[in-house]
């Protein structure tokens, strides 16, 4: 406990806020989408989004303290996008047993250790490009956002750029409350009027199981899952020289989303994005007080998962164009660095670009997510140019 009171700081903790607002903000609403399609009630919504902040907030806070390493997970995305648009043939039940059947195959993956096999494999810097294929898009939301709203981005922008030449911890928190004190002044009193505040209640449901929405539905969701997110949130813990065991941290999400589904938990992955912003230089300079962001981002997450319809609430009337501007300031510095890395090489740069590239075209086969398609095409291309020189 005295040495976490002696690793605190005002940077790490700020990181995993902003790592939770931007988590919750820029995807909720897929999630909502996917509860109702798999015919949940205002009731069983709220159930969904408890069971989510307590299953991040548990893993977040446990496994950054035992590892003392950021280790950042959160909800599949991807995999809420997938259900938005598959479950509509199955009743409810039959979609936690869904959920179930993923937790297990992701539990199966990390207890038998072929997952972090496979990712030792994948040479750094091909890791790194594959990682600032999957930021870059929230880089140019930046200057997307700004189109749209010149005046708040702009003001976003501008306080980042003062505030980097002159107290760089500080940065990102000086660039959280330019924006939040921007929309407080245009709209403050009308929209915080809007939020409910009360807490949720859970809503336990059994699983049934069906063969072929197990098939259908709950092999592609881990598939998604696993490469959308646990490949890349592999890559910002290498890149940001992080060498925690992988096996374990894809178990323990895996084994949270078995427990939790019943409750709405369908899918826990390590988070890529809101990792990248818990792992750089402006979480804190000192890699070994880092840790400090997960442990941070876990107890907003209890938070948020306890307040159930009021966090969301609360999240929700940030301008999208706030969220993504903050999202790609706080990235900056990891999209550079880990493009500096994956191109440092002349022996891999071409490799490391092809993976960049087929990562940021966002091609998918199968359903498969362009991350695993960009290491793929990389390795290959890696192995070819290897050949060739001898």
């Amino acid at each position: 406990m005295l040495r976490i009171v002696n690793d605190v700081s005002l940077s790490a903790i700020v990181a995993g806020f902003v790592a939770v607002l931007i988590g919750f903000a820029s995807s909720v609403a897929i999630v909502f989408q996917a509860a109702q399609a798999a015919g949940a009630d205002s009731n069983v919504i709220v159930s969904w989004i408890m069971a989510l902040g307590l299953g991040m907030g548990a893993t977040c806070f446990f496994l950054s303290l035992w590892y003392r390493s950021p280790v950042i997970t959160a909800w599949s995305t991807p995999g809420a996008a997938l259900l938005a648009t598959s479950l509509g043939t199955i009743n409810y039940s039959e979609a936690i047993g869904v959920f179930v059947f993923a937790g297990a195959l992701t539990l199966l993956t990390g207890v038998s250790g072929l997952f972090d096999k496979v990712m030792r494999l994948v040479p750094l810097p091909l890791a790194c490009a594959m990682l600032a294929g999957v930021l870059f898009k929230f880089g140019l939301s930046i200057f997307d956002s700004m189109m749209s709203d010149v005046f708040l981005v702009g003001i976003m922008l501008i306080t980042y750029l003062i505030s980097k030449r002159f107290v760089p911890r500080y940065s990102v928190l000086f660039v959280l409350v330019s924006g939040v004190a921007f929309v407080l002044a245009n709209s403050g009193s009308q929209i915080m009027s809007n939020i409910p505040f009360e807490l949720g209640a859970f809503v336990w449901v059994w699983p049934e199981w069906n063969l072929g929405a197990l098939i259908g539905i709950g092999v592609p969701l881990y598939i998604v899952t696993m490469t959308s997110q646990n490949i890349p949130g592999v890559a910002v813990m290498r890149s940001s020289g992080f060498q925690t065991p992988v096996s374990p941290l894809i178990s323990w999400t895996g084994l949270t989303s078995i427990m939790l589904a019943p409750l709405g938990g369908f899918a826990f992955n390590l988070a890529a994005i809101t990792a990248a912003i818990c792992s750089g230089d402006e979480c804190h300079k000192d890699p070994k007080r880092r840790y400090i962001a997960g442990l941070s981002a876990g107890v907003f997450y209890w938070c948020a998962g306890l307040a159930g319809t009021s966090v969301v609430a609360l999240f929700s009337i940030f301008p999208s164009t706030m969220i993504a501007a903050l999202a790609g300031i706080a990235l900056l510095g990891t999209i550079g660095m880990n493009l500096k890395n994956a191109m440092a090489e002349d022996n891999n740069r071409e490799a490391a670009l092809v993976t960049f590239l087929v990562t940021v075209s966002g091609v998918s086969f199968g359903g498969i997510a362009s991350a695993f398609w960009g290491i793929l095409f990389g390795v290959i291309c890696l192995l070819i140019s290897n050949l060739k020189r001898k």
